[in-house]
């Protein structure tokens, strides 16, 4: 059959396997362990034969979702990564986020691709910004959160002390499925609340591989652990009574969000977070579009673009797209329609990726994440379909704070400086403006944290071979405006602005002060506010 003739996908078959696939990220704040727990999770599952650490001892293995230079050096994560699992029949799509505040925007597309989210939580840090931060990204966006308590292995807080934050700040009722047997720091097992058993841990050399797993029921429990096994048994009575019991409709509906206990570095609890998955998070459902009503995962295929990346393979120039499966069947070599354009695009080249280890992809379905490459003409937000037009709402841009004018270091160098930046652009690694005045030598580069500079200067040296200066600009603020604007505001001191390729413009203040002066004097202008970081 040629792959640009489409046959309309089975609608059983699509059902079975959409409800096979669980689509999740973990979220978090930055050293909460995020990039360790996808390992170990890989690890269990049978995907990797041992697990590397961030930030470990010498001879430890860096973890293979950092794949990027700067991701090793500096221990963290600052670009996502997608890997797919199997695990007691189930297809696990598994996006890893950054865990830098720096790139929330890279953290907020990669949840528009997801059913569900782990919120993982450092035992002795509770609640911190950034995962209060994504948690009400979740929140807005209607997306179920699991809840895993990290690093028990190392002295923490009380559990139910971390239960009442999680209460208190969330708004969620958390309903443990898991309570740990001894103290933050004296990690020996869990109690599993459904069986009443417990389930014991045992160490292995620098958590590279599975720990084993031993059940025993309460009296050899008791036996063995004496009062780090009562008062476990006494707290979990306490949940019981207080009604803090898991419910699957108040967990989907984000009223409730179960609860585990592990040590990812250990590997200890990894197990139950899986079954949780399985057994738990939703599977894809209806998706929203921009006319006309939800498209079911039985619909003629469609998909939407998440992530753009390049420089994952230094011997090819190739360029990733990142799409989320919603409906139909994904067959390589189908020629789809990009809805922003009208044009075809061919699906010759299909992977799916972990860091810069790729696997090439015959066939996909709702939840599955596929990396189309080659993809020069995709952008981020594109929505792709076969068959009746359709169209996701766009993914929003967050408002940038920080701002920098780029330049060539050698001028020699322009046309790869300005395959470079459209390239970055591109990819959101940060977002590019521009103006008349300053012109293409000079373009400006925004991001939500300067840490994107970095990685702007870092890439544009080692991938493109174009390196640049950069020259930081006082701004703080950047808002919406229309053209018939632009000359009253480009009078204001403190004020200028710059239009981005789409052809949209933002107006740059130097502060919050300067802004509502602006305002003041010409309280009919045209400024609107950009979605928050």
């Amino acid at each position: 059959m040629r792959p640009d003739v489409l046959t309309a996908p089975d609608p059983g078959d699509v059902t079975t396997e959409a409800a096979r696939r669980r689509a999740f990220a973990v979220i978090s704040h930055p050293d909460a362990g995020k990039s360790t727990l996808t390992e170990a999770l890989a690890l269990h599952a049978h995907a990797i034969a041992e697990a590397g650490h961030v930030n470990g001892k010498s001879g430890r293995r860096h973890t293979v979702s950092d794949w990027m230079d700067m991701e090793k050096a500096r221990g963290i994560s600052i670009t996502s990564a997608s890997l797919q699992l199997t695990y007691r029949d189930t297809v696990l799509n598994l996006l890893d986020t950054p865990g830098h505040a720096d790139f929330s925007e890279d953290t907020y597309r990669v949840l528009a691709a997801v059913d569900a989210a782990v919120m993982l939580i450092d035992a002795a840090k509770g609640l911190e910004p950034q995962t209060m931060k994504l948690f009400n990204v979740c929140k807005h966006r209607g997306i179920p959160i699991i809840t895993v308590i990290n690093k028990w292995d190392r002295p923490g807080r009380e559990p139910l002390a971390l239960m009442d934050e999680i209460a208190e700040r969330t708004g969620l009722t958390p309903t443990p499925l898991t309570w740990p047997v001894g103290i933050a720091g004296d990690f020996r097992g869990v109690l599993d609340r459904s069986t009443g058993e417990y389930v014991r841990f045992t160490h292995t050399a620098g958590g590279a591989r599975i720990a084993p797993e031993e059940r025993l029921p309460a009296t050899a429990a008791l036996e063995r652990e004496g009062q780090a096994w009562v008062d476990a048994a006494e707290e979990a009575e306490l949940l019981t009574v207080a009604g803090a019991n898991h419910d699957t409709e108040t967990f989907l509906a984000g009223i409730s969000t179960p609860v585990l206990f592990a040590s990812a570095v250990r590997n200890f609890g990894v197990h139950a977070l899986l079954d949780v998955l399985v057994d738990l998070a939703p599977t894809p459902g209806p998706r929203p579009t921009v006319t006309g009503g939800p498209r079911s995962v039985e619909d003629p295929f469609s998909a939407f673009v998440f992530k753009m990346q390049a420089g994952m393979d230094a011997a090819h120039r190739d360029r990733l797209a990142y799409v989320r499966i919603c409906s139909g069947v994904f067959e390589r070599g189908m020629v789809v329609t990009t809805a922003r354009t009208g044009r075809p695009f061919a699906t010759k080249y299909a992977q799916q990726a972990f860091g810069r280890d790729r696997h090439v992809v015959e066939h996909a379905y709702p939840g599955d994440v596929v990396g189309l490459v080659n993809a020069s003409d995709l952008q981020v937000g594109d929505t792709l379909y076969a068959g009746p037009a359709v169209r996701f709402p766009p993914l929003p841009a967050f408002a940038p704070e920080h701002f920098t004018v780029a330049r060539a270091v050698d001028a020699g160098r322009y046309k790869q400086f300005r395959r470079g930046i459209a390239q970055l652009d591109a990819e959101g690694v940060v977002q590019v403006l521009r103006s008349d005045l300053r012109g293409d030598q000079a373009p400006v580069l925004a991001a939500v944290g300067p840490m994107q500079f970095e990685v702007a200067q870092h890439r544009m040296a080692t991938e493109f071979n174009a390196p640049i200066h950069l020259e930081p600009l006082g701004y703080t603020v950047a808002m919406r405006t229309t053209q018939t604007w632009v000359p009253v505001l480009e009078a204001e001191r403190g004020t200028e602005v710059l239009r981005r390729d789409t052809g949209e413009l933002l107006a740059l203040f130097t502060d919050k002060w300067r802004l509502q002066t602006v305002q003041r004097q010409h309280p009919d202008a045209d400024l609107t506010a950009l979605v928050a970081a």
